[in-house]
């Protein structure tokens, strides 16, 4: 099941927490793609909250650093 946070869910998720999310998006195991689209917008949200939790899983985000000069 995947819960909506909201940031003050976010700053209280521990490692596990984050561990978890980051194995469902790997397992790509959803019934919808809806879901899976709600653990990555989840999981990109704690990258910009609490980016020390997601630096392990930041290659599930696919984010590249955009040059805006």
């Amino acid at each position: 099941m995947v819960v909506q946070f909201e940031r003050e869910a976010i700053s209280q998720l521990t490692a596990q927490e984050v561990a978890s999310i980051a194995q469902r998006l790997e397992q790509d195991d959803y019934p919808n793609a809806f879901e899976c689209l709600q653990d990555w917008h989840l999981l990109r949200a704690i990258a910009f909250e609490r980016p020390e939790l997601v630096e392990p899983y930041v290659y599930l985000l696919d984010m590249e650093a955009y040059d805006e000069s």
